[in-house]
């Protein structure tokens, strides 16, 4: 066997062979899902009427509100929205940015070419004439084509660790644009919902506004017959224009309900008309799989964004770390140069040159172990991050879970007081009729069932939007009915 130092460039080579699986800088490793044994705290009311279930949140997630228009208006937004385009373009700038980090750990190879017309000063190298004649500098042209290779053999995983480090990036932001999506759902379903509430409390305010203006019609006749007073009459003609005062608010809030659905549909207020949503359009006819606590932290698209986050995080230790290693660069060119175009690709017009050089940091006054202690602050940072994102994810579903426990017992309670209402304006009107009561008295019960139906519809409206939160909080799929994936 020859002895080694006839061939220079192969102990790079062993040296690679050696370290080659040698990467600095911790191991990422998955965090464990928090040991709690339910969302709740200990001595929070759990709905009733709402059936939850320990298994996957499939998708779509919204077929549970049993409303085709809202399963047609969301379809929509996934088709239109500008957000979610964003979102789109955003994960494809990480997937090429993962790509470019991908492609600068491979040999690098470049193509050089020239033509170049030079005189050369013989005066500078001591030539000052031959014979008797002074020196004539010579012009010439040269032609010059070549190809260089480079290898960085990442003795210590620079480029492996930040290969590693733009892998999660991307992977955060898939899950970034799956949030997104899921958000995006969410949105279009409260507002439809609100939209939905807010017509049904509409219509209780114009009934109450119709029956006071009966009311107001009735006295003034009987002030006119002498049977009332005037007084009497200014009574109902206040309460008319406070109850008509009620209309322009919810009026407002409804237009601007509207408009936010075409916001999130990506459709402009003056060219889209959103479908009339009514109460009696939804309807919860299927249990809600919230899954179990270990499980959350699998498929909340913000946590495992928040995961990727940390591991790209704890890469760019790996990164920093290696800069304070020695490393290895091998390269080899070849250049072809000649005077004249003909012979430019001839042997005897061609050179080579094969060379490896270390690289080895000795003094940067303090700057690379800065830039390491730098990237393990924010790996610690990023890590704070993800347990305070997995703490809000939990804390979410409690919230959820525990308003719609409030708001059944809100809607029993104001069922209770419409059912009530109601009765008492069926004795109004058996008392009216056998002449034991009041028109005042009718008016005045129908006014009271008016308003409970108005808030009863707005306890259900409440109900209704807490659940798509709840869906929203346990990281609900979306993706079955989606006429598009993430990044498409």
């Amino acid at each position: 066997m020859p002895p080694l130092n006839r061939f220079p460039l192969i102990a790079p080579f062993l040296v690679a062979t050696a370290l080659g699986g040698c990467a600095v800088g911790p191991d990422f490793a998955t965090p464990a899902a928090p040991d709690v044994p339910s969302f709740a705290m200990k001595g929070d009311k759990a709905p009733d009427t709402v059936k939850l279930t320990t298994g996957a949140p499939a998708g779509p997630w919204w077929t549970a509100l049993s409303s085709p228009l809202l399963d047609t208006t969301i379809r929509n937004a996934l088709t239109q929205s500008p957000t979610l385009d964003e979102a789109d373009a955003t994960l494809l700038q990480a997937k090429a940015g993962l790509a470019a980090a991908k492609g600068q750990s491979l040999p690098q190879v470049d193509l050089t070419g020239g033509v170049q017309r030079e005189r050369v000063n013989l005066n500078a190298f001591g030539f000052t004439g031959f014979g008797s004649g002074p020196t004539t500098n010579p012009t010439f042209t040269l032609y010059s084509l070549g190809t260089g290779v480079s290898y960085d053999l990442d003795l210590f995983g620079r480029n492996r660790r930040g290969i590693e480090a733009a892998e999660a990036r991307a992977e955060a932001q898939g899950w970034r644009t799956e949030a997104a999506y899921l958000t995006l759902t969410s949105n279009v379903a409260i507002q439809a919902i609100t939209i939905a509430a807010l017509r049904a409390e509409i219509a209780a305010v114009e009934a109450n506004i119709a029956d006071d203006q009966q009311t107001v019609d009735l006295i003034t006749r009987a002030a006119k017959l002498g049977g009332s007073t005037e007084a009497a009459r200014l009574s109902t003609v206040t309460q008319l224009e406070k109850d008509r005062a009620l209309l322009p608010s919810l009026q407002g809030q409804l237009a601007e309900a509207r408009h936010a659905l075409g916001l999130l549909s990506g459709e402009a207020p003056g060219g889209w008309t959103p479908p009339d949503f009514a109460m009696s359009g939804f309807k919860v006819g299927a249990a809600i799989p919230i899954g179990v606590p270990s499980e959350l932290v699998r498929r909340r698209p913000d946590i495992r964004a928040a995961e990727a986050d940390l591991h790209a995080a704890t890469a760019e230790i790996g990164v920093a770390t290696a800069n304070m290693y020695p490393n290895i660069t091998i390269s080899a060119s070849i250049t072809q140069g000649s005077l004249a175009a003909g012979n430019l690709f001839s042997y005897d017009s061609s050179a080579w040159a094969l060379g490896s050089a270390l690289t080895a940091p000795i003094f940067h006054g303090g700057t690379l172990e800065a830039e390491r202690q730098a990237a393990i602050a924010a790996a610690q940072a990023t890590d704070a991050r993800y347990r305070q994102t997995v703490l809000k994810a939990f804390t979410e579903v409690a919230d959820a879970l525990s308003a719609i426990a409030t708001d059944e017992a809100t809607i029993t309670a104001q069922r209770a007081t419409e059912a009530h209402a109601a009765e008492s304006l069926r004795l109004s009107r058996v008392a009216f009729q056998e002449g034991g009561g009041t028109l005042l008295d009718v008016l005045q019960a129908q006014r009271d069932r008016n308003e409970a139906t108005a808030a009863r519809v707005r306890a259900e409206g409440q109900r209704l939007a807490d659940i798509v939160r709840l869906f929203a909080a346990v990281g609900a799929d979306w993706r079955d009915a989606a006429p598009r994936q993430p990044g498409a």
